[in-house]
């Protein structure tokens, strides 16, 4: 493989992570809080269909934007008032807004656009594009870190930024703030919490708040930057992945952008392979098999490779305040 190629591939991996890495910080707030969110998919794909829905009647990306974090806002505390106000069961909660997610796109969709579930190509200034940062052009010829900065490091779209930056700010909520350790604790131990007198669901609906803001953005990101529109189902699954990267990274934030890159990066290799044969023997390998590659990988890790993982001990359980 040559370097350009290279480049072309971590740069694809690098894009082909951000939403998966974002989808993953927001259910590390939300399990660190110790509500489990099986909801991941449901809440980006809701948020991807509003943003570009926004986004196509405005031709304004950042209020598709807005749009799109306030739907998967609405989707988090649908969520939250599911299991925690009411106490029920997380997992069924989740499942329950994945389900309502697929559906209630497509008919809206179809209602709204009557484009076979779709919405209409985003006009001029509906889309996030490219940037190009300062110099990339300048040092582009300088052999090896010309090739990277202004290959690999330039040339993406803000979120991809937003993304990035986001893992060091989570891990200095978590572990050098007073809301971090709290967050922590209530996963943990609600109770000790609670008598500490810190109100236990405050601190759970203020985790899935910033679930909702992070979901949002991975969903926007799919619609009006990655692509240009809403498409039935382009999450593809990805909400999954990222809790299955969650699990490996095993909550922690930084570990859980190595694990989101992994995915990435054979997301990015399968597309690459598309249409490949296999050496010596001249055979194309099949498009379904490489499309596999990366929930092949899933279920892999999770069998066997990532040790023990254990959640925070409150995870799951509905806190109920001793009288």
């Amino acid at each position: 493989m040559d370097f350009e190629l290279l480049i072309s591939m971590l740069a694809a991996t690098l894009r082909l992570t951000t939403p998966l890495l974002l989808a993953c910080l927001a259910g590390l707030y939300s399990e660190r809080s110790g509500i489990f969110d099986i909801g991941l998919e449901g809440k980006m794909l809701a948020a991807a269909f509003g943003a570009a829905s926004v986004a196509a009647l405005t031709a304004n990306m950042w209020l598709g934007l807005l749009a799109g974090i306030a739907v998967s806002i609405a989707m988090s505390m649908i969520h939250g008032a599911a299991s925690i106000t009411l106490k029920g069961n997380q997992i069924i909660s989740g499942v329950a807004i994945n389900f309502l997610a697929a559906g209630l796109t497509t008919l809206l969709g179809l209602t709204w656009f009557h484009q076979g579930g779709r919405t209409p190509p985003l006009p001029e200034g509906g889309r996030f594009l490219p940037i190009t940062l300062p110099f990339a052009s300048e040092i582009s010829g300088i052999p090896v870190m010309g090739p990277i900065y202004a290959g690999l490091i330039s040339g993406h779209n803000i979120l991809v930024y937003v993304a990035f930056l986001a893992v060091p700010v989570t891990a200095w909520v978590l572990y050098r703030t007073r809301f971090g350790l709290r967050l922590r604790a209530v996963g943990e131990n609600p109770k000790a919490v609670d008598t500490a007198g810190i109100s236990v669901t405050r601190l759970r609906y203020q985790a899935l708040l910033i679930t909702g803001v992070l979901c949002g953005l991975a969903g926007a990101y799919f619609s009006i930057a990655q692509g240009s529109g809403f498409g039935n189902n382009m999450t593809a699954g990805k909400g999954y992945i990222a809790l299955a990267a969650l699990i490996f990274a095993k909550w922690r934030p930084l570990q859980a952008m190595f694990a989101t890159l992994l995915f990435g990066f054979l997301d990015a290799l399968q597309i690459r392979l598309q249409g490949s044969t296999i050496p010596g023997l001249g055979w194309e390998v099949p498009v379904q098999l490489i499309q596999a590659l990366p929930y092949i990988l899933t279920v892999v890790l999770l069998a066997g490779f990532i040790g023990k993982a254990v959640g925070p001990k409150a995870g799951g359980v509905p806190y109920t305040k001793e009288r």
